[in-house]
């Protein structure tokens, strides 16, 4: 039940700004270390195999033993609060509305024709160059955006929270936090980041295929092209540099009948990458909304399964 009411809450409320979220301790620690460890002026091969597992294991640990003393503790004193304090630190680690509202916010403009305002909004969500994107560039960093964190930001910590309940969430973004913090393939985090890249990685394994197969599954009840959804995820899911990213990206651009991935432009550079999908229809606006309700479809379904599987246990 924790995961149903930690999703409910984070539809009715977000991301609070002014909330002390966890994943701004974690920004803070990660840091402090970079700029002490940077202050010393290590080596890059000391900052590969020593000084980035130590961020990267250190963080993981300081946060899942945080949380799990706090609840371990809170149970034995208050078992409502418990339950409440539970809820509360799940709801932090999911992020289906804050997500939605991103991509949301990219398609507004878009829908009055402010092509400018579309591509300053898309830039707070890429790391790819967007000053000279065309409308279905734009249309696709959202989507693409969007459809790769069904898995980061919601289905992953949820699969982890299954597993080892809130504790293991959070250590779970303490990963997803590393790797969007230094995680990294350029001149400054190659080595540093190398470590959290690899580990977040790992974690996603799993979760990203998963995510997949959900979003076939929501296709079908939002009676998209849950066809094309299946033969374009087996066909394209391994159409990335990540070995996860590709997953939820080639359901969804098969259920949207798009075509995503392709040459990309990085800090002014052109980046050569794989098509995911086919362009049966051409990237709009209403393309974005519909990922969006894939978003939350895929993850009713996975906190369906997830409460049906707690009940028979």
């Amino acid at each position: 039940m924790s995961a149903v009411l930690a999703f409910l809450l984070d539809c009715l409320l977000g991301d609070p700004y002014k909330f002390p979220h966890p994943v701004k301790f974690m920004g803070k620690y990660i840091r402090r270390f970079e700029k002490f460890v940077r202050k010393k002026t290590p080596t890059e091969n000391k900052l590969r195999y020593f000084y980035g597992p130590l961020l990267t294991l250190s963080t993981i640990a300081i946060f899942f033993m945080l949380t799990f003393i706090f609840l371990k503790l809170l149970k034995e004193l208050n078992y409502v609060a418990y339950l409440i304090a539970n809820v509360i630190i799940l709801w932090t680690t999911i992020a289906p509305r804050c997500l939605s509202e991103e991509g949301y916010k990219v398609y507004l403009p878009l829908s009055k024709g402010d092509i400018e305002g579309a591509r300053e909004r898309v830039s707070y969500l890429v790391s790819r160059d967007t000053k000279e994107l065309s409308e279905d560039q734009i249309c696709k960093a959202a989507i693409e955006t969007v459809l790769e964190n069904i898995s980061d930001g919601i289905i992953a910590p949820l699969f982890y929270a299954f597993i080892g309940g809130a504790p293991l969430a959070m250590a779970y973004k303490a990963v997803n936090t590393l790797d969007s913090m230094v995680g990294y393939r350029n001149e400054k985090y190659e080595n540093f980041g190398f470590f959290s890249a690899k580990v977040d990685d790992v974690f996603n394994f799993i979760p990203a295929r998963i995510t997949g197969i959900l979003i076939i599954m929501a296709s079908f009840i939002l009676r998209y092209d849950y066809k094309s959804s299946f033969k374009i995820f087996f066909r394209d899911r391994k159409n990335h540099k990540s070995p996860n990213s590709a997953h939820p990206e080639s359901a969804g651009a098969g259920a949207l009948n798009i075509r995503l991935g392709g040459p990309t432009s990085y800090f002014g550079k052109i980046v050569e990458k794989p098509y995911i999908g086919e362009d049966v229809e051409e990237l709009k606006g209403v393309h974005i909304i519909k990922s969006i309700k894939l978003l939350y479809v895929s993850t009713v379904i996975f906190i369906g399964i997830y409460a049906l599987v707690l009940i028979n246990i």
